[in-house]
């Protein structure tokens, strides 16, 4: 009981502090975000008050820029039009004051003025002044009225001062009402004497229009003064202050006048109000535009935005508050939850839970442990100590084994990971995982991973053996082998037999997969029952197995072995309702007579097996260097092979097809012939079946198709052409196209083309060599059946195929007028072909006898040595030349 309240209390403190310290955390974060936002919206009004004030002065400097620019241009104008006047005057030679004056005084310098002048809009026009200040000539008017400028400060400069060349200034106007800026400019004689002046001058009113395009807005102001410091215009116009100098006050002031170009910000003489002032000084006068704005006006899009930023982080703040009370009212309501929900995911676990603290007390205990053991709650509760969990479980026997020392094996571990797996009394396989705590305690897992163990067994079976069988599979054997050649060294030999059922693939097609695989069932069946306990029986695919015979190297020994096996295989077996007899041919090789490498041992018997097939099947054959030899042999006819097309060494012959009513040549066999460099001429029967295996009678098929086509073209439109089509040129899915290029490039007539084809394309995949053969047909070629009678199941094919041909094997021809012969095989045939409409050809015919009884039991076509064998080309042309003339 005192336990019981010592972890209710501990458990109530825990909660205590879990629940203080995270609210603490969230309420001291809410006032430093809060802090923080307020901080971060002080610094950026003032970052944007700033920005501000640059944009002003940057738009300020920008327009001052564009303004002294367009002023520079406009009085370089002035001065140009100035000079031209003064070069003019001057270009009459004029020694004296008084000859310039009359001179100057003529109608025709007037006209020259005026010319000079048009285009320009100023108040006063070009004048020209004599060297007592008297207007003696003018582009505005003739003749001129009676002006003086003697009284003018410029023209008093301009006189007295020879290095003074303009003058800039505002003054009353005289040619009209208001003030005028005049550009005055000296006219020297030839000693540099003063001979009088030619001025220009327009009127502020020009230039504040000009300056009020600027568009600067509101509370600015646009001005421009001569260096002097006097005002010559100004935007807003002031008449006061027109005239009047502003070159005093503050260093900061006087830099406006002073340098080329200014941008600060002052108290303004004029208003007193704080402006921001660009100021720049034109290239070719002394005049400076100034601009400025003030400070109240530059800032009045900050103020707004500073508005918005300060009442968003207001609501912001406020949002925050009002966010962490209802996180601190919903958070103490949530632990409430939390705790139930705590339990609830504990006891809902598929694994047992149990957590002890560094005292070996249980602190939790799910319901899914006390299930799984069927212990008692009254017993295993928070406070019991593990020693006493355990001695329950011992004492309701879910534990098996001494308490003591399985308490003292975790407990001597417990900062360390542990895993295990036990089994229980009635066999359920457990994972226990102890993990270590971070206060010295441990947490324990336990979960039921029977069906997990048994699955992982299962996959791990899959994997090395064969699924069909349960024979070890080629993984597993290669395992075996490697531990079998790790035991030549100390003298322990061994032996492969590679075993492949002969004529499996005839059953599998014919029979059905079930069939098939029923057989493969029974093989390994009965090859596990042809060996000892120490011999490994494999499955390496299809129909192929493999036997590792141990600790044997006899050859009577393995060749009695190998008589059993194929005894026994060739005894009848019962699939699916179906009596099957089958044979094997088997190939042995021996180590380490053989080799000792596990590739070249493998690959030695796989050779003995494949000369056993050749040498018949259903025998057995064990490795000899030989099989080496005729394997490098065929690997370099293969080679040469692929060369042979490259360098132009195949050659088509071709054999007449003659027609027994007529006795004419009614169509040829295209026939393939290679003609090697070093070989001779080399017999189809060795590298036709190369070409099919390596799948290069794809190109070769192709290239014979096309040249026979190309040939046939040029023979006399009554005799077709046959060609030969390899099983493996069906499995291309193309062989329709070739044909029907090969067709359009010769301009052969497709019912020319007769195509040959053996029941082996039907037999491997009928449905889809009978959709290949329909494509042919509608092309309009003929398609005949080859080598008919030596198959599985010819009949079935000519009922589902029309084929136009079936060509009559030699085997059935050879014999023919002989006693017991195979005339009656033949005579079925030609009755089941007339039946169908089917032509009939005899191959392999070499005697008049045969070609009498074929004649007389109605075959439509022979083939064979008696009329002529297989010829070149161009002797076949000569025997069609022979028996068209002969006709």
């Amino acid at each position: 009981m005192g336990t019981s309240i010592r972890w209710t209390a501990r458990l109530r403190a825990l909660l205590r502090r879990w629940r203080g310290a995270p609210l603490t955390w969230l309420i001291a974060g809410g006032f430093v975000l809060m802090a923080a936002m307020a901080i971060g919206t002080g610094l950026t009004v003032d970052r944007f008050r700033q920005n501000a004030i640059e944009s002003g002065r940057d738009s300020l400097e920008n327009s001052v820029r564009l303004l002294a620019r367009h002023f520079d241009r406009e009085f370089e104008d002035f001065a140009v039009l100035q000079k031209s006047i003064i070069a003019e005057l001057e270009s009459h030679g004029i020694e004296s004051a008084d000859v310039f004056r009359s001179e100057m005084a003529t109608l025709a310098m007037h006209e020259v003025l005026r010319a000079k002048a048009s285009g320009w809009s100023d108040v006063a026009g070009a004048n020209v002044f004599d060297s007592d200040g008297r207007l003696i000539n003018s582009s505005r008017s003739w003749p001129v009225p009676d002006v003086s400028v003697s009284d003018r400060s410029y023209f008093a400069r301009l006189k007295s001062d020879p290095a003074a060349q303009e003058e800039v200034e505002v003054v009353p106007g005289r040619f009209g009402s208001g003030p005028a800026i005049v550009f005055a400019r000296r006219v020297s004689g030839p000693h540099g004497e003063f001979f009088g002046l030619v001025s220009r001058a327009i009127t502020p009113d020009q230039l504040e229009a000009f300056f009020a395009s600027a568009g600067l807005g509101e509370d600015s102001s646009i001005a421009m003064h001569h260096q002097n410091g006097q005002l010559l215009a100004r935007i807003p116009h002031a008449d006061a202050m027109i005239g009047k100098n502003f070159r005093g006050g503050t260093p900061e002031q006087m830099a406006v006048f002073e340098r080329t170009s200014v941008t600060t910000q002052l108290a303004s003489p004029i208003d007193g109000k704080d402006r921001i002032v660009a100021s720049r000084l034109l290239a070719g006068e002394p005049l400076v535009v100034v601009a400025t704005k003030s400070l109240d006006a530059t800032l009045a899009t900050w103020r707004t935005q500073t508005k918005f930023f300060v009442a968003v982080a207001v609501v912001s703040i406020g949002l925050l508050v009002l966010t962490l009370v209802l996180i601190f009212r919903q958070m103490t309501r949530r632990l409430a939850l939390e705790k139930e929900q705590l339990d609830t995911a504990m006891n809902t676990m598929t694994q047992g839970l149990l957590m002890f603290d560094q005292d070996q007390r249980l602190i939790v205990c799910n319901r899914r442990y006390i299930e799984m053991y069927g212990l008692s709650t009254h017993v295993v509760k928070p406070g019991t100590y593990f020693r006493d969990v355990i001695q329950h479980r011992a004492d309701t026997g879910s534990f098996d084994g001494d308490v003591d020392s399985y308490c003292d094996a975790i407990l001597d571990n417990v900062g360390r990971t542990q895993s295990n797996i036990v089994e229980t009394s009635d066999g359920r396989l457990i994972e226990i995982k102890n993990q270590p705590g971070a206060a010295g305690g441990w947490l324990a897992t336990h979960d039921d991973v029977t069906e997990r163990i048994r699955a992982d067994e299962r996959i791990a079976h899959l994997a090395h053996y064969d699924a069909l069988t349960d024979l070890p599979n080629r993984v597993l054997m290669r395992g075996h082998l490697e531990r079998r050649v790790a035991e030549l060294a100390q003298g322990h030999p061994f032996a492969i037999l590679y075993i492949d059922v002969d004529e499996f693939k005839g059953v599998n097609d014919s029979l059905g997969h079930e069939v098939g695989d029923e057989l493969l069932r029974q093989v390994a069946s009965r090859l596990r029952a042809c060996v000892s306990g120490n011999d490994m029986v494999a499955r390496l695919g299809g129909d192929e197995f493999a036997i590792i015979k141990a600790a044997s190297c006899d050859r009577d020994e393995l060749s009695a072995l190998a008589e059993r096996i194929l005894a026994s295989l060739r005894m009848p077996v019962d699939c699916k309702g179906q009596e099957i007899t089958t044979d094997a041919s088997i190939g042995i090789a021996i180590a380490p007579d053989h080799g000792d490498v596990i590739d070249d041992l493998l690959k030695r018997a796989d050779l003995a097996m494949y000369a056993a097939k050749s040498e018949g099947r259903g025998t057995f054959r064990i490795f000899v260097p030989e099989y080496d030899d005729k394997a490098r042999q065929r690997r370099q006819l293969e080679l040469d092979l692929r060369q042979a097309l490259v360098r132009g060494e195949f050659e088509v012959h071709y054999q007449p097809l003659v027609d027994l009513s007529a006795n004419v040549v009614s169509g040829c066999e295209a026939l393939l012939r290679w003609r090697h460099p070093e070989r001779g001429m080399v017999s189809p029967a060795d590298f036709i079946p190369v070409a099919e295996d390596t799948g290069l009678i794809g190109e070769i098929g192709e290239w014979v198709l096309r040249q026979a086509c190309a040939e046939a073209a040029s023979w006399p439109g009554d005799i077709h052409i046959a060609v030969n089509v390899s099983p493996v040129q069906f499995r291309f899915r193309t062989l329709a196209l070739k044909v029907a290029a090969a067709l359009a490039e010769s301009g052969l007539a497709p019912e020319r083309l007769e195509l040959e084809i053996t029941e082996t394309v039907l037999i491997r995949d009928d449905e889809e060599a009978l959709t290949i053969l329909q494509q042919l047909r509608e092309l309009g070629v003929r398609i005949a059946l080859d080598d008919f009678g030596t198959g599985y199941s010819s009949l079935s094919y000519l009922h589902r195929f029309p084929f136009d041909k079936i060509k009559i094997d030699r085997s059935f021809i050879s014999d023919i007028g002989e006693p017991e012969d195979s005339s009656p095989i033949v005579q079925a045939v030609v009755h089941m072909a007339a039946a169908r409409h089917m032509a009939t050809t005899a191959e392999g015919v070499e005697t008049e006898a045969q070609r009498e009884v074929l004649r007389q039991l109605g075959c439509s076509q022979m083939q064979g040595w008696l009329f002529s064998p297989a010829v070149p080309a161009a002797k076949l042309k000569q025997l069609l030349s022979k028996q068209a003339a002969a006709a």
